[in-house]
């Protein structure tokens, strides 16, 4: 094996866009485009089922339709994703957590935003792993987990905080 091919799959399990053309974004449009489309489409049933599955139910929701189509669309997204950037923790995660925590919990919002939202983190992501310790590139994964670590620290910390007001 050469040493580019070690360097490159080392950078694909530590994530990276390095190396990574305008031919991979044609790659990745169409599941790109088709996904966001049909996650959006489902936006209000996934308002829905944000009530409980026993009230989408009495609305006439399919919920084990609308649950396994939902998840078969965004693992294809994330496959799709994931093939050509490597394993970039967090993003997927931080992103639409954030996106919700601003605008609330409407999924017509949450859906466009932490698409558009998830390619300015990943851009300014990319741009750090570049210039902080240049000429050296950092693998972005590690940068995305020096945000996404404290981040869901944040996060449990405050869900305990709440858990304790409820007990009182």
């Amino acid at each position: 094996m050469s040493k580019k091919t070690v360097n490159e799959i080392l950078y694909w399990t530590m994530g990276s866009l390095s190396l990574r053309g305008w031919s991979y974004t044609a790659i990745l449009l169409p599941y790109m485009g088709l996904g966001l489309i049909f996650l959006w489409s489902r936006a209000r049933t996934l308002n829905l089922l944000a009530l409980g599955e026993r009230q989408a139910t009495h609305t006439g929701l399919n919920v084990e339709f609308t649950k396994l189509s939902v998840l078969f669309v965004a693992t294809l997204l994330t496959a799709a994703a994931v093939s050509v950037s490597g394993v970039i923790g967090f993003v997927g995660l931080v992103v639409p957590h954030i996106i919700r925590l601003i605008t609330g919990p409407d999924y017509r919002l949450i859906i466009p935003l932490s698409a558009l939202g998830g390619g300015i983190f990943m851009m300014w992501s990319d741009l750090a792993a570049r210039s902080l310790l240049a000429p050296i590139e950092i693998p972005l994964g590690i940068v995305t987990a020096f945000v996404g670590a404290p981040f869901f620290a944040y996060l449990l910390y405050r869900k305990k905080k709440e858990r304790e007001v409820e007990m009182r």
